[in-house]
């Protein structure tokens, strides 16, 4: 594979290479990941920049029409819009029904738009491991705002709010005890919620339930990064793509208050940090996997510690000094 030529290709905005990218650098192949190192090596160099959106919800809220809506009023604006919808893997074969593209029809022929399902491959955190490369790579293609979808609202999804500038909460009206089924860690994330349905018989729900978070988020902890009014709750309907501009400007207020103040480039900085740190980690683990001694040695103090000869903690200890002979 020529790697400047593809590098080349994607500056260009060419979606076939674009996609092509995305494949190389999920794959788990030793040869395609040093491809994929080198490939995002070469467009690191491009300094071009999107707006990130994380977007979360609880199954059923909506999400696929949300981003379907907002996606082709954004284009509508003469903006490209890329959107990264991570699906749930099965357990055994990896593999995803990758069901948000064939959802998102309107989306998916708009020329200015590039919809990339992939499987999150058991990964926690709501989004797959290479996610955060395959944003890099849309934003080198020339993206003006890529939206990055999780698998669903649970007491990991946060782990989106480490690749996005904005994070969005998407909520169903009428579920019940709201406040009560969402996890505190998502809303001290949240920088939006946004209150999905508000039409029809489910509208006077949905301003009860908005007013509801609008009131829980008044007594998180106030955060730095934060003018006043934000965090925020809204009402939207993706179905009648009402409320949908309004929670557009919403969100380009937010970014350019963060730009200004410094806490845009902070916020990158320290995300940028976070994924060298876990990219070590994982990297550490790979290599004590590859090492047919250690895994032998793994192997011997797991058995011990599954017949309860050895401590958890005690046989942890031991792992990690044979690491430091």
């Amino acid at each position: 594979m020529d790697i400047t030529d593809l590098a080349t290709r994607i500056r260009n905005g060419e979606r076939r290479a674009l996609a092509r990218a995305i494949t190389l650098v999920e794959s788990g192949r030793a040869d395609h990941r040093a491809q994929a190192v080198a490939l995002l090596e070469e467009l690191a160099k491009s300094g071009r920049q999107a707006l990130r959106i994380g977007l979360s919800g609880t199954p059923g809220v909506g999400k696929s029409t949300f981003i379907e809506s907002f996606g082709m009023m954004l284009t509508g604006q003469g903006l490209r819009v890329a959107v990264l919808a991570v699906d749930p893997s099965s357990a055994r074969s990896g593999g995803s029904i990758l069901g948000d593209k064939t959802r998102m029809e309107r989306l998916s022929r708009d020329p200015n738009a590039f919809i990339r399902p992939s499987p999150s491959q058991s990964e926690l955190g709501g989004v797959a491991r290479r996610t955060r490369d395959a944003v890099s790579l849309c934003e080198a293609a020339g993206f003006d705002v890529v939206l990055i979808e999780t698998v669903g609202v649970g007491q990991s999804e946060t782990v989106v709010a480490e690749m996005s500038d904005l994070f969005v909460l998407l909520l169903a009206p009428a579920g019940g005890d709201e406040l009560q089924g969402v996890k505190r860690g998502i809303m001290e994330m949240a920088d939006i919620i946004l209150v999905n349905k508000a039409d029809g018989d489910l509208k006077p729900a949905a301003t009860r339930t908005c007013a509801d978070y609008a009131g829980a988020l008044r007594l998180l902890r106030k955060r730095p990064q934060d003018p006043v009014g934000f965090p925020k709750a809204m009402t939207v309907s993706a179905l009648q793509e009402e409320g949908l501009r309004a929670a557009w400007e919403e969100m380009q207020a937010l970014a350019d208050w963060r730009r200004e103040t410094g806490h845009f480039a902070a916020r990158r900085a320290a995300q940028a940090r976070h994924w060298f740190e876990e990219e070590v980690r994982l990297g550490l683990l790979a290599r004590l996997e590859s090492d047919p001694a250690m895994r032998a040695r793994l192997a011997e103090l797991g058995q011990r510690v599954a017949s309860g000869e050895a401590s958890i903690a005690g046989a942890a200890q031991q792992m990690l000094a044979a690491l430091q002979t």
